[in-house]
């Protein structure tokens, strides 16, 4: 009798151990759910965007066969493919309505977990993300060095003609061609170390990256100007390198604007000089300033314009 009531006893807490085991099998075991889609999607012309999650199993005890992801979008739930990208990494390509950038949607993977011999169903599940189109967004600097006046360009899209970029704060002149076309001009300051770059319009603030500034040397003939009003003489500007792609700007500002008359100053791509006529206007004295070379961050040409 003793050893029936043991026997007894044993069935039972074996009963109990197996119902507390699937009881508490679930909430022990699940799947992992890594959402790799980022918040904001840059556009683009098909408006098909792909949705990214990884599903990891956490127990061996999940059969990796039976894991079922699918999304739910915009209320409508749609089953995963397995990705390229790797095992357990899983994509759906979703095609936004016209008229449409924003998108709710949560990922939910069904799995089955064998324990005991018993297989049960069960379901993992995300929060609702939103997903947001971005029809601006910058990629790059065309390059991260050059001289001043250096055209370089920006990478993206999404550009206004209200767009500015700026070097530690201070806006520069900025070339705007199209929506994917930006550009703007290495402005003079001092070279030799780098400025932050940012893109600033109405829709706010966006760090683009860093730029050098390279020093270079340059030689403006004749060094000193003396005209009467309505004459006209050559003044040409050396450097020392080749203008880069897009011409090298050269900033040549004037202190008498109403006595000297000149045009903008570029030198062509690939070459290392140019030519430019300066005309008297009403007589006076000044100077024309050639901003960002010279030792100390300029150079002078003394101007005359007299009788």
């Amino acid at each position: 009798m003793h050893l029936q009531r043991i026997s007894l006893v044993s069935r039972i807490l074996s009963l109990v151990g197996a119902t507390a085991a699937l009881v508490l099998l679930p909430g022990c075991v699940g799947v992992k759910l890594t959402n790799l889609t980022p918040y904001n999607l840059p556009e683009n012309p098909s408006q098909i965007y792909t949705f990214t999650l990884r599903a990891h199993p956490t127990s061996s005890t999940i059969d990796a066969a039976t894991v079922v992801p699918h999304i739910v979008i915009d209320g409508q739930n749609f089953p995963m493919k397995p990705s390229p990208l790797g095992q357990g990494i899983y994509e759906f390509d979703y095609q936004l309505p016209a008229g449409r950038d924003e998108m709710a949607y949560y990922y939910l993977v069904d799995f089955t977990v064998t324990g005991n011999g018993i297989s049960t169903p069960n379901q993992a599940y995300t929060g609702v993300t939103r997903a947001k189109v971005q029809h601006r967004y910058v990629l790059s600097l065309e390059s991260n060095r050059g001289p001043v006046g250096a055209r370089v360009a920006v990478l993206g899209r999404g550009f206004t003609p209200q767009d500015v970029i700026s070097f530690d704060g201070t806006a520069v002149r900025t070339a705007y061609e199209s929506s994917t076309s930006l550009s703007f001009f290495v402005p003079a300051m001092a070279p030799g170390r780098n400025y932050q770059v940012t893109l600033a319009s109405s829709a706010g603030t966006s760090p683009i990256g860093t730029f050098r500034i390279d020093g270079t040397g340059v030689v403006v003939t004749p060094s000193e100007l003396h005209l009467t009003p309505g004459q006209q003489q050559s003044v040409s500007f050396i450097v020392t390198n080749p203008a880069p792609a897009g011409g090298l700007l050269l900033d040549v500002a004037t202190d008498v604007p109403e006595s000297v008359i000149m045009p903008e100053v570029v030198i062509p791509e690939g070459q290392t000089s140019v030519s430019v006529s300066v005309q008297g206007g009403k007589p006076g004295s000044g100077s024309l300033v050639l901003k960002g070379y010279g030792s100390g961050g300029q150079v002078t040409v003394p101007v005359t314009v007299g009788p």
